[in-house]
C-alpha cells in the first residue's frame, strides 16, 4: 500500500472510532508495565544516580502538592471571540511590523516576542509536568495524596464541562492579523506526551478513579481524531521537520493511552515511509533544522522527538531505532552526527543566536539503551541535568537500565 494510502486509511479508522484495544497492554508509553514494576521494586534499595532522581521525584511531588489547577478558562485573548474552552496561544517568532505597526505581524525566526499570548501554554505545560511528576509519584512511591492531586488537575483541564479544554487545537500559534490559528500549533501540546505518561502511571498504581479514566480516554480519543483528520492536523503531519516528528510521537503516545492499534501503525509508517526518508539526509544531518536561526537548538530537539517515537514503539515490541530506508539511512546516523556537538556547542558551525544548553536533551540516552551503545549512555550521563519532571522521569527510567 502507498504511504498516502495508508495514512488514509489509518486516519480512517481513528475517525470512525473503531478502537482496537489489544487484549493484553504492557506499554505504558515511554517504560512498560514489566520496567514500571522493576523500578518501583528497586528503589527502596537504590544507590548512586538512581537514587538521586528518586530523591528530585520526590520533592518535585511534594511541590506540586501546592500548585494548580490550571485550564484554558483562566485566562482568556482579549479581542478573540472563540469559545472560552478553546485552546489558544500566539507564534513565538512573529512580530508587529515597525512600518505598519497596526497590520500583521512579521516573522523574525529565533526571536520570540515577549509581548504574545502565552497564558493557555504556559498553563499547559504546567498542568503537564504536575500529572506526570504526581502520577509517577503515586505509583513509585505508592502516595495517595499525589493521587488524589493529580485527580484534581485531570479532572480541571480535560473532564469538568465548565473549564476543560475543548478536544483541538484550531487556535494554537496563531499570528495576529493574519489567521487565527495554524496546524504549527501542535507543537504546543508535545507536553500532553508527559501528562498522558503519568496518567498511565497514576493508573498502574490503582488510585485513578474509572470513570476519570474513561473521561480521558474520551478526550485523547477525540483529540486524536482531529489531529489525523483535521486540515491542522495533517498539515503538521506533513509539515517536513521537527513539527512531523514530534506530531508522529504525539500519535504514538495518545494511540497508547488508549488502545489504538489503527493510528499506533500510522505512526510507525509514517516514520518508515516519511521521516526517516524525508527529513534526514544520508550523514545524518536534518537540512530543515540546520535552516533555522537556532539550527542546534532544533536539530536537537528533532533529535529528542525522533528518540521519543522510538522509545514508544520499543515499548510495543517495534524496531524503529535500528530501521534503514532504501538508501541506508537510519535515525542513528542523527545521533552519531549530533552527538558531538551536545557535547561540545562551541563546535558547531551553523547558526545559533540564543545559548544552547544541554541539560534538557534526552536522545543520547534512550537511544543508548535502543541501539545497545554503551558509548551513547556515557556521553549522556556526563551531561548537565535540568531538575524538570520529565528530565527527571527519563532519567530515572535509564539509571535503572545501566
Amino acid at each position: 500500500m502507498r504511504r498516502r494510502e495508508f495514512l488514509g486509511a489509518a486516519a480512517s479508522t481513528v475517525l470512525a472510532g473503531q478502537l482496537q484495544a489489544a487484549t493484553t497492554v504492557n506499554s505504558l508509553i515511554m517504560l512498560t508495565a514489566d520496567d514500571a514494576a522493576r523500578i518501583r521494586k528497586a528503589l527502596p534499595q537504590a544507590t548512586g544516580r538512581m537514587a538521586q532522581r528518586a530523591g528530585q521525584l520526590k520533592f518535585l511531588a511534594d511541590k506540586e502538592m501546592e500548585n494548580g489547577p490550571w485550564s484554558v478558562t483562566y485566562h482568556r485573548p482579549p479581542n478573540r471571540d472563540f469559545d472560552k474552552r478553546d485552546y489558544y496561544s500566539e507564534g513565538p517568532y512573529f512580530w508587529p511590523d515597525p512600518k505598519n505597526p497596526k497590520g500583521p505581524y512579521i516573522r523574525k525566526d529565533g526571536e520570540r516576542n515577549p509581548g504574545r499570548f502565552v497564558h493557555n501554554r504556559n498553563d499547559l505545560g504546567a498542568m503537564c509536568t504536575a500529572v506526570l511528576t504526581l502520577g509517577a509519584a503515586a505509583y513509585f512511591f505508592d502516595d495517595e495524596r499525589n493521587a488524589q492531586q493529580a485527580a484534581r488537575f485531570l479532572w480541571t483541564w480535560f473532564i469538568d464541562q465548565d473549564t476543560r479544554m475543548n478536544p483541538h487545537l484550531e487556535h494554537g500559534q496563531a499570528v495576529p492579523g493574519v489567521n487565527d490559528g495554524r496546524g504549527t500549533g501542535l507543537i504546543d501540546t508535545v507536553s500532553f506526551i508527559h501528562c498522558a505518561q503519568g496518567i498511565l502511571l497514576l493508573e498502574q498504581s490503582g488510585k485513578l478513579n474509572p470513570t476519570i479514566a474513561a473521561g480521558l480516554r474520551e478526550w485523547f480519543r477525540q483529540f486524536l481524531v482531529w489531529m489525523t483528520v483535521s486540515p491542522k492536523g495533517r498539515a503538521e503531519q506533513k509539515s517536513g521537520n521537527n513539527h512531523a516528528t514530534w506530531w508522529t510521537a504525539q500519535v504514538a503516545a495518545y494511540a497508547t493511552l488508549i488502545g489504538n492499534l489503527g493510528a499506533l501503525d500510522l505512526a510507525w509508517e509514517q516514520y518508515r515511509t516519511y521521516l526517516v526518508p524525508e527529513e534526514i539526509k544520508p550523514d545524518g544531518s536534518c537540512p530543515r533544522e540546520e535552516a533555522r536561526t537556532n539550527s542546534l537548538g532544533y536539530s536537537v530537539m528533532n533529535a529528542d522527538g525522533f528518540a521519543t517515537l522510538c522509545r514508544i514503539a520499543q515499548t510495543w515490541g517495534v524496531d524503529l531505532w535500528s530501521f534503514k530506508s532504501a538508501k541506508g539511512i537510519s535515525y542513528e546516523k542523527v545521533v552519531r552526527y549530533v552527538e558531538p556537538f551536545v557535547l561540545h556547542p562551541d563546535k558547531w558551525k551553523g547558526q545559533q543566536i540564543s545559548p544552547f544548553k544541554p541539560d534538557s536533551t534526552v536522545f543520547l540516552g534512550l537511544a543508548g539503551l535502543g541501539l545497545h551503545a554503551k558509548d551513547l549512555v556515557a556521553s549522556y550521563k556526563t551531561l548537565p541535568r535540568v531538575d524538570s519532571a520529565w528530565v527527571t522521569f527519563v532519567d530515572l527510567l535509564i539509571s535503572s537500565e545501566t
